[in-house]
């Protein structure tokens, strides 16, 4: 199987070659050892070359894109930490908008996930690097900027934390992923957006409406580009909003349940250069 597909069933898509191609990384784009493939580099080279602008949408924070910021053409920029944070990929991965989390709101969560989760360990994704707590594991790519409580690290006046905060993580060990997803959406949902890319039971938390699909469309609306003229792939529950939005979307091979549910076709996994199948199917006008 080489070629993307849609099934019986899906919504009806938009033939016309779209103007916009928004996709994931990890999981969608990327390879599992995080590699882009030289078909996929072609593919987008191919697409921006037909006048189509690509953007990548990604959960990644801007200081993780190095592993495409020589495949960006025409404008440079991307969507990073789930809609919190557009970034100039051709300006060093600056920062030039942000969506930023109430310190508040996120205290409230934590206070939430505490008393229904307990067990639940935190780390918090500012614009300057990430913070996390003694219990929540280190990351593998870079080093926290400060390790403390979270209720300590999200006060204004600790010292060095005047970065805006994009996103809260919030780690469980003994929840199922899709469990601990649906208990904090029930329990805190009302306060801020709620959803996850991993495949352990790590939550990502954004301000209320804040999603890969709500920054996609004002980036779009700059541009005077509707959802009828965007193709969006993914593979996680955080991609849903942004696959239900645009006008035609594809979930990947090895996508989650939900994402397959809400994509209006499906393409091969990531391993196969699924975005490339249907970017080259695109440019030959299948």
């Amino acid at each position: 199987m080489t070629s993307p597909t849609t099934f019986p069933g899906s919504r009806p898509t938009a033939r016309q070659r779209p103007r916009l191609i928004a996709t994931d990384l990890d999981g969608t784009l990327l390879r599992d050892d995080k590699s882009v493939s030289d078909r996929t580099v072609a593919a987008l080279a191919a697409a921006e070359e037909a006048g189509i602008e690509v953007f990548f949408v990604t959960g990644r924070p801007a200081r993780w894109m190095d592993v495409v910021s020589e495949h960006v053409h025409g404008h440079g920029l991307a969507i990073c930490s789930n809609g919190a944070a557009v970034v100039d990929l051709h300006a060093g991965r600056k920062i030039v908008e942000v969506r930023a989390l109430e310190r508040r709101t996120a205290r409230d969560v934590v206070e939430t996930l505490r008393r229904e989760a307990p067990g639940t360990a935190f780390a918090m994704e500012f614009t300057d690097g990430i913070r996390h707590e003694p219990d929540y594991p280190p990351l593998h790519l870079d080093a926290a900027v400060a390790v403390g409580p979270a209720e300590k690290l999200l006060h204004e006046d600790v010292s060095g934390t005047g970065s805006p905060l994009l996103k809260l993580l919030a780690l469980h060990r003994d929840l199922t992923p899709d469990g601990f997803l649906a208990l904090a959406r029930t329990a805190a949902g009302h306060r801020a957006t709620i959803t996850r890319s991993s495949p352990t039971a790590l939550l990502e938390v954004s301000g209320l409406g804040v999603s890969k699909a709500s920054t996609l469309a004002l980036c779009c609306a700059e541009r005077g580009i509707s959802a009828d003229e965007v193709v969006a792939f993914g593979d996680m529950p955080n991609d849903i909003e942004m696959l239900t939005w645009a006008g035609r979307s594809y979930a990947m091979g090895n996508a989650h349940p939900d994402v397959v549910a809400a994509a209006s076709g499906r393409t091969v996994a990531n391993e196969e250069d699924g975005v490339a199948a249907v970017i080259e199917a695109i440019l030959a006008g299948d």
